[in-house]
């Protein structure tokens, strides 16, 4: 299972790696569309939608529409939504539970999630055609707080964060997870290389107070994220969103704690 995961991993990253800087847009395009259907398919899978395959065509038409039209201000009013989602309807979700799979409130909860998804995969198209590097920037948060979190919460961790929804997370490992990123993001902005990258931007604009509340915000979006997708999971009875990447479940249980985050740093890359 290791062997399977660690081979997947390094496929995956050898894709990312060779689509960002293929500097073809047509086949970052066609990849983060793949992708995106994939993800919607899923979402619909875990909200046990029964037509999970016209409604991923009709969502992945709609981003590509979206991605070929290519208007800033549409995009920016996109991660605005996105964002509101996340603190008016899928953050409280955590605390009061989702409706039950035969609802009406189920079904949209799923359009609500899929636009949140969507504004995820916008937030990719907009960070990458700043610089692929700045994409990545921003994505190394999230795997910087998930890989720190991992080893604080297996290293100290007692208190569960969510024993309901995750009970293999800790208040611990989510505070280890939250340093790694102060720790790793602030040095990151002494290097000249690295100037134009999220960290060093958003600490130029605004000083190392901005600087601790952004990084703040993304880790703690980034659980959330995380969380969401772990309720639904558990609601569906369903241990990964999907089988298309062995050893990692599927497209969602990798890209959730971007989901709510890559909106938020599009917004605030677009501030900067």
């Amino acid at each position: 299972m290791l062997k399977t995961r660690v081979i997947t991993a390094l496929v995956l990253l050898a894709v990312l790696l060779t689509v960002l800087f293929s500097k073809s847009f047509i086949l970052f395009s066609v990849v983060i569309a793949a992708f995106f259907a994939a993800a919607a398919w899923e979402s619909f899978r875990l909200f046990q939608v029964r037509q999970a395959i016209p409604g991923a065509v009709i969502w992945t038409a709609a981003f590509l529409y979206l991605l070929l039209k290519g208007e800033p201000e549409s995009a920016r009013l996109l991660f605005m939504l996105s964002v509101a989602i996340w603190v008016i309807r899928l953050i409280p979700s955590l605390k009061f539970g989702l409706p039950p799979l035969d609802a009406l409130g189920n079904r949209l909860l799923n359009g609500i999630y899929g636009i949140a998804i969507l504004g995820c995969f916008l937030a990719i198209v907009a960070l990458f055609q700043r610089s692929p590097v700045y994409l990545l920037s921003v994505m190394a948060i999230v795997w910087i707080a998930d890989i720190g979190a991992y080893f604080s919460g297996k290293a100290f961790g007692k208190r569960k964060l969510a024993p309901t929804i995750s009970p293999g997370k800790s208040w611990e490992g989510a505070i280890g997870g939250w340093l790694a990123v102060l720790i790793i993001t602030a040095a990151s902005t002494f290097h000249p290389l690295l100037a134009d990258t999220f960290a060093p931007q958003v600490l130029a604009r605004w000083g190392w107070g901005g600087f601790f509340v952004v990084m703040t915000l993304m880790v703690a979006a980034s659980i959330v994220g995380d969380l969401f997708e772990s309720q639904l999971k558990r609601r569906a009875g369903m241990k990964d969103s999907s089988n298309l990447l062995p050893g990692h479940g599927g497209v969602l249980d990798r890209i959730d704690a971007l989901i709510p985050t890559l909106p938020l740093a599009a917004l605030l890359g677009a501030w900067l």
